[in-house]
């Protein structure tokens, strides 16, 4: 995970069960007061645990008074969210 600018964060590589708690440990860097936007752009593969962690992310965001979105979703994260019933958690950032 790369800061980009001002609560833009760039999301790369693998959003999968053995990476998921690294990304976890991370989340009071990104969760700050005001909007945060995490760009998976970068993602390359994603499963179940990966969808788990953006909707774990949207529940802490909540709690810290931030404004959560996601950017560039991948295909098939948005197709795993999906089956799962969450792709309508997901708010996806229009900017």
């Amino acid at each position: 995970m790369q800061a980009q600018a001002d609560g833009h964060w760039l999301v790369t590589g693998a959003l999968v069960l053995d990476t998921v708690p690294a990304l976890w440990a991370e989340r009071n860097r990104l969760l700050k007061p005001g909007q945060t936007v995490l760009d998976l752009q970068g993602v390359d593969r994603a499963d179940s645990a990966g969808v788990a962690l953006l909707v774990s992310l949207l529940r802490e965001a909540r709690t810290s008074q931030t404004s959560l979105e996601f950017a560039n979703i991948p295909a098939q994260l948005r197709s795993l969210a999906r089956v799962s019933g969450v792709d309508d958690l997901l708010p996806e950032s229009r900017t």
